[in-house]
């Protein structure tokens, strides 16, 4: 299996009045995650070649994220089904290794032309099975947190 991972460093203008990451800033984070694994599976790397449209995304915050500490985002496939699949991201905390968020996202597959739903292509499937975690379990905090 593998897990495909990018790093984060945390704008001051991605912060609260608290000092705290906006929590809207871990949806941009999940986001460029996303968008790189594409780019990494040759899928969608340009716009008008674009076939994925997000259909459910959530994050829950574990703990809390500041301004000048990196964050490592990974990020695994946890369901692959006929016209969508489901991505799990762990947002880590790099220098302690502190999980700070986990989130979700279901991407459908999706002709802009026809402005429906397709089934997902034989190749993409492979691709994003080598991400496939066999369970949600493997992507608790618990297990997510050791270091690799």
């Amino acid at each position: 299996m593998k897990t495909h991972t990018i790093t984060i460093n945390p704008r001051f203008c991605e912060t609260d009045a608290l000092g705290h990451l906006s929590n809207i800033s871990y949806f941009i984070y999940l986001e460029e995650a996303r968008t790189r694994l594409f780019d990494e599976l040759r899928y969608g790397g340009r716009t008008d070649d674009w076939h994925f449209i997000l259909a459910s995304t959530k994050c829950d915050f574990v703990n809390q994220g500041f301004f000048g500490r990196r964050l490592r985002v990974e990020t695994n496939i946890s369901r692959i089904g006929n016209k969508s699949f489901q991505c799990i991201h762990r947002i880590i905390e790099e220098e302690t290794d502190k999980l700070i968020a986990i989130g979700e996202a279901a991407v459908v597959h999706f002709n802009f032309q026809t402005q429906t739903s397709e089934p997902l292509p034989d190749d993409l499937r492979a691709l994003l099975a080598q991400y496939l975690v066999p369970s949600i379990e493997e992507t608790t905090p618990s297990q997510s947190c050791e270091k690799k």
